[in-house]
């Protein structure tokens, strides 16, 4: 593109994408969303996946309700005529396989000559590379860098506290990151990551299929794997498999469409997970800091 004002972003399946000026009315995903937002990108609408029904998840909703973000449903089930009188300059999505958006067919983007943009949140990334490409997303939409954010100086006091500036900038994301290495190290919990899905099942993460579950491994949280079988993200069992894992700590699918914990993990601690966090500094500082509360003695 050319003009001061084009705008050109190459997404993580290798499209490029062009238009004769930066974007200024988003659609996403409300996972992207909320982390749009998170980074100083409003979206004027957000839209769901299959999991999800007519009203917006509050596990998935960070800011976006705060910001009267206007909810749309379920993305397969998305109305083409309201999509259009929204206006949009630019959907996105998210991508787990590095070939297709998660929650849209992109067929309606292309009936209405909208761009895509897909961003992985997938294994095949670190969470630190998975935050740095929405940043870049966010940077080229307007947004003010996180790394002018994260140069300000930012205590691990602020963090615990909750503080939002702080939490808000790259560098509250290590201090909160800091704070969980401490706690972890402190309590030697052993760690089992789930959703369940009804009495009599439920599925148990992998951790080294999921990017946040990674990190919080090498910062030190004693994470259980589930063993051997089928799934490449999750081993599907039963309950009694979950309490046979023996964990100190769990931490539970908190999204609307999952159940909590069974009896069979009655007395065990447990804290919320969002397998869906935004993937923004501020969402997963919130996250660290949440755990490292859970893991103290």
């Amino acid at each position: 593109m050319s003009g001061a004002q084009a705008w050109g972003f190459t997404d993580d399946r290798g499209t490029e994408l062009g238009a004769a000026r930066v974007p200024r009315r988003v659609i996403a995903y409300v996972r992207a969303g909320a982390a749009l937002c998170d980074l100083g990108v409003t979206p004027v609408a957000v839209y769901g996946s299959g999991h999800d029904g007519e009203s917006l998840d509050p596990a998935k909703e960070g800011g976006l309700r705060a910001a009267g973000v206007t909810y749309l449903g379920p993305g397969r089930a998305l109305d083409e005529g309201r999509l259009r009188e929204l206006r949009p300059d630019v959907i996105v999505d998210v991508t787990y396989d590095g070939k297709s958006p998660y929650a849209l067919d992109e067929a309606v983007a292309d009936r209405i000559g909208i761009p895509l943009v897909a961003l992985s949140v997938g294994n095949e990334l670190t969470l630190s590379a998975i935050l740095d490409r929405f940043g870049a997303l966010a940077v080229s939409l307007g947004a003010v860098s996180q790394g002018a954010v994260s140069q300000e100086a930012v205590s691990q006091e602020a963090v615990s506290r909750g503080d939002a500036a702080a939490a808000g900038s790259s560098t509250g994301l290590r201090a909160a990151e800091e704070l969980l290495r401490e706690a972890a190290a402190a309590g030697g919990f052993a760690v089992l990551a789930l959703s369940g899905a009804g009495p009599g099942q439920v599925h148990l993460a992998r951790p080294h299929a999921w990017p946040e579950l990674a990190r919080l491994a090498e910062l030190g949280v004693r994470l259980v794997d589930p063993g051997p079988g089928p799934g490449a993200n999750w081993l599907t069992a039963d309950w009694g498999r979950a309490a046979e894992l023996r964990p100190d700590l769990v931490l539970f699918d908190s999204r609307a469409h999952a159940t909590a914990p069974d009896g069979a993990l009655s007395g065990v601690r447990s804290t919320p997970w969002n397998p869906e966090t935004p993937p923004s500094p501020a969402a997963y500082a919130r996250f660290f800091r949440d755990l490292a509360a859970a893991l103290a003695p």
